[in-house]
């Protein structure tokens, strides 16, 4: 009995290597000089297929430069870049499988969500709202009995809808649940809902690319707070902080300021954005 558990003992500790490298992200990329990286079509202006079929945006340019610091740190002559898409109820998934080694979009982080998988620093904040056919007559979330409301399903938004509804003791309005914001504005557009709920930088976008955006209005109101992060697996620490290193070298460096300004304009004087980047800026 002591000479099987001695062999089974030595056995493990031949495979510990083996299985530790497989949960290793920065030897999985040194291994294969690649690295997968999770992207959104409709997640305009942070991830999404640009006019030449590739991924672009404000996530996307970041993860470029990520992907290049990870090239540098790795002494890689080459670094590829496997671009996968994910549909909005993947994106967690596809990062615990190993399906891709890190998702670049515009996900919220939230503690429930760190069961599964760990977030990077910050990326940007921003807050969930409505947009809302000009023809409904709503100008605020207290207007929202009757009325028809599209969210994406397993978003923060869903949870945020149904405690504003609580909050309005709203109980008449009709959920509609869509699978992405093309759809949601395509249904705007022909007049099936009334209302779309997710966060406001995106649905800025959806109406810019509206038919006619005339028709559509974006409430002022804020429903929720949405500090957003990259996916990355938990428990791997190096890639984790390959990561951390190159968002904060662009933070301190302000070589994040024309990046945001090519996506959303000049950079503000002062609010949350300049604050997420002053205080994700951590030193070496």
């Amino acid at each position: 009995m002591r000479a099987l558990l001695t062999v089974a003992l030595l056995l493990a500790g031949f495979a510990a290597p083996g299985a530790a490298a497989d949960t290793d992200t920065m030897f999985k990329i040194r291994r294969a000089s690649t690295i997968a990286i999770g992207y959104s079509e409709a997640a305009k202006p942070f991830s999404f297929l640009g006019p030449d079929g590739k991924p672009a945006g404000y996530s996307v340019d970041l993860c470029r430069e990520i992907a290049a610091g990870i090239q540098r740190d790795l002494n890689l002559p080459k670094l590829e870049i496997k671009w996968v898409k994910l549909p909005p109820d993947a994106r967690i998934s596809a990062v615990v499988s190993g399906r891709v080694d890190i998702e670049c979009g515009s996900t919220t982080r939230t503690l429930s969500r760190e069961a599964q998988v760990d977030f990077t620093n910050l990326t940007f904040v921003d807050g969930a709202s409505l947009l809302v056919t000009a023809a409904s007559g709503i100008q605020r979330p207290a207007q929202l009995a009757g009325k028809r409301i599209a969210v994406v399903q397993t978003s923060t938004t869903e949870r945020v809808l149904g405690e504003t509804l609580k909050r309005f003791s709203i109980t008449n309005a009709t959920i509609f649940a869509v699978k992405d914001h093309p759809e949601a504005l395509t249904a705007l557009e022909d007049g099936k809902i009334d209302v779309y709920a997710s966060d406001r930088v995106i649905l800025a976008g959806l109406r810019a690319g509206a038919r006619d955006p005339a028709k559509l209005v974006l409430l002022d109101d804020y429903l929720s707070y949405e500090p957003y992060a990259f996916v990355v697996r938990r428990n791997d620490s190096s890639f984790r902080l390959a990561v951390n290193r190159v968002l904060a070298r662009l933070y301190r460096s302000a070589e994040v300021v024309p990046i945001y300004e090519k996506w959303f304009g000049p950079m503000p004087e002062g609010g949350l954005i300049p604050a997420v980047f002053a205080l994700q800026s951590v030193p070496e």
